[in-house]
């Protein structure tokens, strides 16, 4: 796909080119414009419009609207979905408290062959789940029995703990809005109507205001005579405790006729009681707790069974008739009503148990596909970890109904909890790396963009995660992957010298700004050599002589052949009058050495003469010439550099620049022919420019 970006941050217009289904490898300096692709790609594809009006360049933002260029991307129409690693996705998505990606259930265990098995499960125990479904009070009963078993609270070996919301509505004071008080029978309706909370609330509320006035804070009246048992309602009343009991009561009534006639009985008389609760009673209730605890429990287990029910099992059968409710041991639930439900329920499980033979089998497969992916998983992450040279692992372990992936170290066997405060950068990001793989695999996203993604690790991490990403099964090969990055190494490493290894070929390209136009180059087996053969081609070329010589000297010294011709050379481009031995030009060199120099340096530059070539490097008019004419800006910057070689920039940063371009301190022994794939940045040249005046 060819896409055209105009008028986004600092590109006026660029046209890239993205092959689908293999990697796709951009190469450019820094600030050439690379993030600034990414977020328009990103951008287009993350709402319907393509709106990228984000990026709209400073210098048009404070101009009107309709009188400036705005930003576009066209292209991207076979593009849905974007999955982008940078910095975002490591703070967002990955090391969280208890597991390394906040997902990892999703990532790595979530597959289409997972789904596939579980539907197949699904459709065994489809029947017991329809019957919940299909019959409405199955989900009312397992709810009501929920909430009074709530009211029970936590067992104690005492029986009933004293913080449970029913010992709070019965356990010191009994029934009292159905046995109200002699002296407070007055309020007998306020205190047994439904809202007999909030009335309490309002009435304790008045209470403090009696002392104001001898007046009814309500009605004015006196209340001389009424104030004690005004007041009387706060003491023997809690609006907290009718809360709960209201709630108890409420409870017990839905569920009144899922109770045997005998335990109905029997829960009246408590709950109606106007006194505390005895030590029996308490005894009864605990009993009529665990009851409704082991049908609510059943039932729940039913509702909601899945392959999570079996997973823990060895005998599926065996788990299958225990689910089986024998209401004859659960006597306080032993109604005729409790009983019509689960006898059909019990019917459902019986059916299932018919079948039982294929459900066995299917919840094997399913358990071992499970560890066979997290085996997987496990062995591929930690290879990957092992051969970078990281002292931490990973482990996929089950988490209820879920997987987690724990991060763990070498030297401590117990998970590793807030892991961000552990991990370094480079490790952190090698991490997030390989996460963000599985997770964008398990995506099936149509386009995943790697922004600079490796440039920052050492020669062999970089590597270990370039193997991990485009050349396993499971990795990035054969997607369609947009890799921006100022780093040559990988680009040696999978368009050359390990070519055969990672299929298909990525295709790889160079980005170059002039002007706000960004340019790409591709970048074939053969751009990427040795810089002895830069230095050979580029003699060879029809560039300019002077560059040429500039070229041969730095062949004879990464060859690490100082001889006569490359101090000949070296005298020249320094301008001394006469070749010479050492730099303060006090040691010449004997004729016949010379004129056996120059013959040398004739069978590579025929036209060199020292006397003519000086001539023209002490004319600063002939060198300018040479410099406006040049093709590219790498000429540019050697002929700048022989013209003020003891005038250079000001600036310590431009002459560091200038000088190892014209040496060969930091060059790599491998890369690309600086005069087809223009590196020099023009803010150098600009420099250079303004230094000539031109």
């Amino acid at each position: 796909m060819k896409i055209t970006i105009k008028n986004c941050n600092s590109i006026d217009e660029t046209k890239i080119e993205i092959h689908a289904d293999k990697l796709n490898i951009k190469y450019g300096m820094n600030g050439v414009g690379k993030s600034t692709i990414v977020k328009a790609i990103e951008l287009a594809t993350a709402n319907e419009s393509g709106d990228v009006s984000d990026l709209m360049p400073f210098k048009y933002m404070d101009k009107p609207k309709a009188e400036v260029p705005q930003p576009s991307i066209e292209g991207l129409d076979a593009i849905n979905t974007v999955s982008t690693f940078n910095e975002d996705y490591i703070d967002q998505f990955v090391f969280k408290q208890d597991e390394v990606v906040s997902n990892s259930f999703e990532i790595f265990i979530k597959t289409k062959e997972y789904d596939q098995k579980m539907e197949e499960i699904e459709k065994s125990v489809f029947d017991i789940r329809e019957t919940f479904k299909n019959d409405a009070r199955l989900d009312q009963v397992v709810k009501d029995l929920s909430e009074l078993s709530n009211s029970f609270g936590k067992p104690v070996k005492t029986g009933i703990s004293g913080a449970a919301p029913i010992n709070k509505a019965f356990g010191k004071n009994g029934n009292k809005v159905q046995n109200v008080p002699e002296s407070l029978k007055a309020y007998t309706p306020f205190l047994q109507s439904p809202e007999n909370v909030k009335w309490i609330d309002w009435q304790i509320k008045g209470n403090n205001f009696l002392g104001i006035s001898k007046d009814c804070p309500y009605c004015t009246s006196p209340t001389s005579e009424k104030k004690e048992t005004i007041q009387a309602i706060g003491k023997a009343y809690d609006k907290k405790q009718i809360e709960h009991l209201n709630n108890v009561l409420k409870a017990l009534e839905g569920l009144g006729k899922y109770f045997t006639p005998d335990t109905q009985e029997k829960l009246g008389k408590i709950v109606s009681s106007p006194d505390c609760l005895s030590p029996e009673a308490e005894n009864f209730l605990s009993g009529v707790w665990r009851d409704i605890d082991t049908l609510k429990d059943k039932l729940s287990v039913i509702k909601n069974i899945s392959f999570f029910s079996f997973k823990d099992d060895k005998d599926v059968e065996d788990k299958v008739k225990q689910l089986k409710i024998d209401l004859s041991l659960i006597h306080h639930m032993n109604s005729e009503e409790t009983k019509s439900i689960v006898d059909n329920v019990n019917q459902e499980i019986d059916s299932l148990l018919k079948k039982i033979g294929p459900l066995q089998g299917q919840v094997a497969q399913q358990k071992i596909e499970i560890q066979k992916t997290i085996q997987k998983h496990n062995k591929e992450i930690n290879e990957f970890l092992k051969y970078a040279g990281y002292d931490y692992y990973v482990d996929i372990e089950e988490d209820g109904d879920l997987y987690k992936m724990k991060l763990k170290h070498k030297d401590f066997s117990t998970s590793i909890i807030n892991s961000s405060n552990h991990l370094s950068y480079g490790e952190r990001n090698a991490f997030s790396l390989v996460l963000f793989m599985y997770e964008s695999l398990s995506k099936n996203t149509d386009l995943i963009v790697l922004d600079d993604p490796i440039s920052s690790f050492d020669r062999n991490k970089k590597f270990a995660i370039v193997e991990m990403l485009f050349k396993r099964t499971d990795s990035f090969k054969g997607k369609t992957v947009l890799m921006m990055t100022h780093d040559f190494e990988p680009i040696v490493d999978m368009i050359s010298t390990l070519r055969g290894k990672f299929e298909p070929v990525p295709q790889a390209s160079f980005l170059q700004r002039r002007n706000g136009i960004v340019t790409e180059i591709p970048i074939a087996r053969d751009d990427i050599i040795s810089f002895a053969k830069v230095c050979t081609q580029n003699i060879e070329s029809s560039i300019q002589d002077i560059v040429k010589l500039i070229y041969l000297r730095r062949y004879y010294e990464i060859m690490n052949n100082e001889g006569n011709e490359y101090h000949v050379l070296a005298s020249l481009l320094h301008k001394r009058t006469a070749p010479t031995l050492d730099r303060a030009g006090n040691v010449p060199i004997p004729q016949a050495d010379i004129e056996q120099a120059t013959e040398n340096i004739r069978k590579r530059i025929s036209t060199f003469d020292y006397t003519s070539c000086l001539g023209i490097i002490n004319d600063d008019t002939q060198m300018l010439s040479l410099y406006q004419a040049a093709n590219n800006n790498y000429e540019k910057l050697q002929i700048f550099r022989i013209i003020n070689a003891g005038n250079l920039p000001d600036n310590d940063v431009i002459q560091k620049f200038i000088n190892e371009t014209f040496h060969i301190e930091n060059e790599y022994v491998m890369q690309l022919n600086p005069l087809k794939y223009d590196s020099i940045p023009q803010y150098v040249i600009s420099e250079c420019d303004d230094k000539l005046s031109v």
